[in-house]
């Protein structure tokens, strides 16, 4: 019998509990920020990666999350440890304000064959070697609307990296992959999901799906 792969959404908590803890990284794609992005990003203690535009998002609207407080301030508080992409989103005063507080600023504008969120995944990965992959979680924010072949794009990520455990995040939906070498467990926050969720085989039919605890289980 496969293995039990656990998934948890704890993350979505105030306070992560002791016996579901795991070592977090977050990505901040070109998208709006979801309303939880202050607590991801706390969460996110590991690593903080914006990907090319998604400096903008952080320097544009997080300020926005706390309007009873100084913009300056709240953009030194979320300061991201590094930005990566192709660079041709972000803005130079972004840029410029980032560097000056000594984010990591890595160019990858010779590389036009990975999306941005390829490059960032990649990043984290060689970046947290000695971090077992089934205790490091990469968030992923801006992931979901836009342009459609954005987020087909990185839903592929998903296929691309089954051995990370990456999930994608926007104020509506969390999507993870559910890989076929394992069974699985999903622990919902009941108070911040639902009623709603969807098991999509993408690329090619799913042989056996077998659920217990939703409405209409599946049993082929």
């Amino acid at each position: 019998m496969s293995e039990v792969m656990i998934h948890s959404s704890s993350f979505l908590l105030p306070s992560i509990p002791a016996d579901e803890a795991s070592a977090y990284a977050i990505v901040v794609l070109n998208q709006n920020l979801p309303r939880l992005t202050p607590l991801l990003w706390e969460h996110a203690a590991k690593l903080r990666v914006c990907a090319d535009g998604g400096a903008n998002r952080i320097y544009d609207e997080l300020p926005l999350f706390f309007p009873h407080e100084d913009a300056l301030l709240i953009r030194n508080r979320y300061k991201p440890d590094v930005i990566k992409g192709d660079m041709d989103s972000i803005r130079l005063d972004v840029l410029h304000f980032y560097q000056s507080l000594g984010t990591k600023v890595i160019d990858e504008s010779h590389d036009q064959d990975t999306t941005d969120l390829d490059k960032c995944i990649l990043f984290i990965r060689d970046s947290t070697l000695n971090q077992e992959s089934c205790k490091l979680q990469i968030l992923a924010t801006g992931a979901l609307g836009g342009r459609f072949d954005h987020e087909a794009g990185n839903l592929n990520v998903l296929y691309r990296c089954p051995d990370t455990r990456i999930i994608l995040l926007s104020d509506d939906c969390l999507i993870q992959l559910l890989p076929k070498t394992h069974r699985h467990e999903i622990r919902i926050q009941p108070s911040l999901q639902g009623p709603h969720c969807g098991l999509i085989p993408i690329g090619a039919p799913s042989a056996k799906t077998t659920t217990t605890g939703l409405q209409w289980d599946l049993s082929k």
